[in-house]
């Protein structure tokens, strides 16, 4: 699948009832009901302040180079046992999956995965011990980037992570989350992030993040699996489906949110396939990572702070979703 990007134009601040009424225009007729459904159930439920955030980090987390792996490039994270779906987390609380509802994905399970944690500055030796990605080992997982202002990634991550959930709902898929909030305090490792979805038999998996690259790159973009077979990893059986996956989330994402394909990574198509993350290596389910945009550009973390613009995101995010599940 193919698709064209829009003019690389710098962000319009949102006008209220804007967002209304771009979801009148979405193109999938079958999502308008549950998208304007799920807005609103977020608009109820929703993490208060869905405007612009820019507390202080919680640690610096420096600038990492676009080459640098999105597991490895923006800090560190921790591991322990997979937490299976609907049992207690490591806090003692539900693990996140949601009831089913009726709808046109009743029956479908999606895993959502919101890239690193707002705690794992304060589990550092954790979160460094290293674990097995099947090609090798790298860090348990990271503490993430964030914007020059201070917002971090792991905050970004959670809120579209919540507003996805209710657009999937709404649909009626089941949905769980890899984690949720302080669900657990840290992490979970790359690891058990694929596990997670792979016990779920999820029918698709997406590994929501932003990220850290260098001021001037700007657009978003899609990680797809490669073909890996060595020691506890084997994508083979999910690359096509991953690809396709994959596509159909960028092509609506670019559609949705009017964001440009990265202009420092794929080529322009928004594209990239890699082999050395962890939390695609070890899945056995169809999964793709995105990368919604770069936190260090002024222009892109103008929008990636917006309540507005994050709305825009998920929908673009469950467009693709609801696209691959239904197979049209």
């Amino acid at each position: 699948m193919s698709y064209t990007g829009p003019d690389f134009d710098v962000p319009q601040p949102e006008r209220p009832g804007r967002l209304r009424r771009g979801l009148l225009t979405v193109s999938l007729a079958a999502l308008v009901p549950g998208a304007l459904l799920g807005w609103l159930v977020y608009e109820a439920v929703g993490e208060p302040g869905g405007g612009s955030d820019t507390a202080a980090p919680p640690s610096a987390t420096g600038s990492p180079s676009a080459s640098e792996a999105p597991e490895a490039s923006k800090g560190a994270k921790a591991s322990e046992k997979p937490v299976p779906p609907s049992s207690p987390g490591r806090n003692g609380k539900e693990a996140g999956r949601s009831p089913a509802a009726s709808g046109p994905l009743k029956g479908k399970v999606v895993v959502i995965d919101p890239g690193h944690n707002q705690g794992n500055f304060r589990h550092t030796a954790e979160i460094n011990r290293t674990v097995d990605i099947g090609t090798n080992r790298k860090e348990c997982d990271t503490t993430g980037t964030s914007t020059n202002a201070g917002y971090t990634e792991a905050r970004f991550t959670m809120d579209v992570a919540h507003r996805l959930r209710a657009l999937l709902e709404a649909q009626g898929a089941t949905v769980e989350l890899t984690h949720d909030g302080d669900s657990p305090a840290w992490g979970p490792c790359v690891d058990e992030r694929a596990r997670i979805g792979n016990n779920a038999h999820a029918d698709a998996s997406v590994s929501i993040h932003a990220d850290g690259a260098a001021s001037g790159d700007r657009g978003f973009h899609v990680i797809l699996p490669g073909a890996v077979h060595a020691g506890s990893a084997d994508t083979r059986p999910i690359v096509s489906s991953s690809r396709d996956l994959g596509e159909r989330i960028a092509g609506s994402f670019v559609r949705v949110t009017g964001e440009a394909p990265s202009n420092y990574i794929g080529g322009g198509t928004g594209l990239v396939t890699r082999k050395d993350l962890g939390g695609l290596n070890l899945s056995t389910v169809p999964k793709v990572f995105i990368e919604c945009g770069n936190m260090r550009d002024s222009k892109d973390a103008a929008s990636l702070t917006s309540g507005n613009w994050r709305q825009k995101a998920a929908e673009g995010i469950s467009e693709g979703i609801v696209s691959f599940l239904r197979g049209s």
